[in-house]
């Protein structure tokens, strides 16, 4: 097999970097899927007696500004209705149609404080998580977000990224984590070790996903990108917070600075995982040759693979 860089004729054939989505689509997938994950994550919370008015209405403004950012990037804002035409194939379209039932269901939950209805709105925030998780799945353009084991990645790292901002906003806001007494392992309920859980999960499911990028047809720059985060985001973004988690579960000194940290940890390596995915990973496959174009005398039968400059 012939490699030859990405020159001349060949630049055409080669990998490159998508540009189609921006860092207002990146903050979508970021805001958005951390938000749906986070009412999810406030479901559960308001069945064990906790009051999730706060984390339901940061998860909203998150879902809402990242539908901001894509209403934005769109050349004619508009004309964003149209997005509504296609629900039968579009994972986009049944993000779309998702969105004002969330917003509804939501906005009851701040009015009235029904369980029933924190259930509804969790339930509707993990379907707009699943759409965008299939949003990446369905671009067939580009390997690093058609491959099966993306889709798993981004929807454990929203659920991931919502136990770490309910966390957040229990130990800032909320009473029974607000100023006063460190956590007590009594008070911490299911939040640490469910964070803690989810953390594991995560970290496996991107493990397995990088194994899997191992494989043929995926451009050098997705596996180049990918590779450079993945030790800061195995050791900051789930062993440290891991460590900080179980030690604040343990009534360790300045518990709740640590939860603190261990939520801040878990929440915005998943943002930096999202961004990378979306815009620095994200290379089309290129093309191989099997056979070249040989005029007169030659070897017709060289395997030419382009690559990046």
């Amino acid at each position: 097999m012939k490699t030859i860089p990405a020159s001349g004729g060949a630049s055409a054939l080669a990998p490159k970097r998508q540009t189609n989505w921006d860092w207002r689509a990146a903050t979508n997938f970021i805001a958005g899927g951390a938000g749906g994950g986070l009412l999810l994550a406030a479901a559960g919370a308001s069945q064990a007696g906790g009051d999730v008015r706060i984390p339901v209405l940061l998860a909203l403004a998150l879902i809402g500004l990242g539908l901001t950012c894509v209403w934005f990037e769109i050349g004619r804002p508009w004309r964003a209705l149209n997005v509504y035409r296609h629900i039968q194939t579009s994972w986009m379209t049944r993000e779309a149609a998702v969105a004002p039932f969330l917003f509804a269901a939501g906005g009851l939950l701040l009015l009235t404080a029904q369980v029933a209805l924190a259930w509804l709105t969790g339930l509707l925030g993990l379907a707009f998580l699943y759409s965008q998780a299939r949003m990446l799945r369905a671009d067939k353009g580009i390997p690093a977000w058609r491959h099966p084991r993306c889709l798993p990645v981004v929807v454990s790292t929203g659920l991931t990224e919502g136990a770490g901002l309910l966390v957040l906003t229990h130990a800032l806001v909320l009473t029974d984590f607000g100023v006063g007494p460190a956590l007590a392992p009594e008070r911490s309920g299911w939040l640490v070790p469910g964070l803690v859980l989810l953390l594991a999960l995560r970290l496996a499911l991107w493990r397995a996903y990088l194994a899997g990028l191992a494989g043929p047809g995926i451009p050098d720059g997705t596996r180049r990108e990918l590779h450079a985060i993945n030790s800061g985001f195995a050791a900051a973004g789930h062993w440290l917070p891991v460590v900080l988690a179980l030690a604040a579960w343990a009534g360790a000194p300045a518990a709740a600075t640590l939860l603190l940290l261990a939520a801040l940890l878990a929440v915005a390596s998943g943002w930096h995982l999202k961004y990378t995915l979306v815009r620095r990973a994200a290379f089309t496959p290129g093309f191989d040759l099997r056979h070249l174009p040989v005029r007169g005398k030659g070897d017709a039968s060289l395997f030419v693979t382009p690559r990046e400059s």
